[in-house]
């Protein structure tokens, strides 16, 4: 849920290399057992979004969609976890029930959701929720802070100036 004092910062993608840096900037500044949520139609640029913040965060290699498993876990560098979900596929939140994810919370660095709808109720909430739209040939980011912690991380990212205002 949006918090009501929080601004929704508006952003312009003409691309995905775009949007990935948009991503990488966010990782970045990203705090400890932060949970994201993207939002968007299929094709919006989800997992674009999702593959480069993981990048920037230090996942090297392959960095697969978990549209089949559901849940992929990286091992960072600093000895957290990042947490990567796909839930497109799932009919009832109480599928999420058998991932196991009590002990994906211990070592959290990052949680990124697409299709948290489809988790109702069973997923933790979200600092910052990334809706994708597309929009002619490129997207429109829609960020917003959810929590104290998403409006501080926003604000680090340089999205947000202290007094809500968007840069």
């Amino acid at each position: 849920m949006t918090r009501p004092d929080s601004a929704t910062i508006h952003l312009q993608s003409p691309s995905p290399d775009v949007t990935a840096v948009i991503a990488e900037r966010m990782a970045v500044h990203c705090p400890d057992s932060a949970v994201v949520y993207l939002e968007g139609d299929l094709g919006a640029g989800k997992s674009v979004f999702a593959r480069a913040f993981l990048q920037a965060l230090g996942v090297a290699g392959s960095i697969k969609s978990p549209t089949y498993t559901l849940i992929e876990t990286y091992a960072l560098v600093d000895g957290r976890d990042a947490v990567h979900m796909d839930l497109y596929r799932i009919a009832d939140p109480d599928e999420l029930d058998y991932l196991a994810l009590d002990g994906v919370f211990e070592r959290l660095r990052v949680m990124l959701v697409e299709w948290p709808q489809r988790g109702a109720g069973r997923l933790p909430a979200a600092d910052v929720t990334v809706a994708l739209a597309i929009e002619g040939e490129g997207r429109v980011l829609e960020i917003r802070a959810n929590s104290e912690r998403g409006d501080l991380w926003l604000q680090s990212v340089g999205f947000v100036h202290s007094g809500g205002t968007e840069v």
